[in-house]
């Protein structure tokens, strides 16, 4: 099994603050469609809703589909649990507070890659370049926060 969590800041310099309402509410943006905050995704589609908490979804993420079951635990985590396509497990998109008040957002994952064998190098090299997608996919969401934030102070 491959796990893996970062955080990174949600406020940088030279960019507008967010508070956990605006992550939240980009964080159910993405959930719903990803395509705008994940690079790495080329297809994402809701198929079926079941509860305004709970949905699945289908994705093309780095060429392979896979269905993921969505849970939206307002207003902090949001995990999309894979049920569906070659590698199977949970992530994890979670909203932090910083012991000086300040906010992160944390990715983990826990993933298990069909047919691969536990702690092989193939599985280290598949868990290390889902780092880099991962990080770019939060750095991806961050930026599209603040553009939407900009937006709504501009409009």
């Amino acid at each position: 099994m491959i796990f893996v969590s970062h955080a990174l800041p949600v406020n940088v310099p030279d960019e507008p603050r967010l508070d956990r309402q605006h992550v939240w509410d980009g964080l159910v943006l993405k959930a719903n469609n990803a395509l705008p905050f994940v690079p790495s995704m080329t297809f994402c589609e809701v198929t079926e809703r079941h509860s305004d908490a709970v949905f699945d979804r289908d994705i093309d993420f780095r060429g392979e589909r896979f269905t993921e079951r969505i849970t939206l635990e307002a207003p902090y985590r949001v995990t999309f649990t894979r049920i569906a396509g070659p590698v199977l497990g949970t992530i994890a998109n979670e909203i932090e507070s910083t012991d000086d008040g300040d906010l992160t957002l944390r990715f983990s994952f826990a993933l298990v890659i069909h047919g691969v064998a536990g702690g092989s190098a193939e599985e280290q090299a598949y868990a290390d370049s889902m780092t880099g997608d991962y990080l770019q996919a939060v750095a991806a969401t961050l930026n599209a926060m603040r553009r939407l934030a900009e937006a709504a102070i501009a409009g």
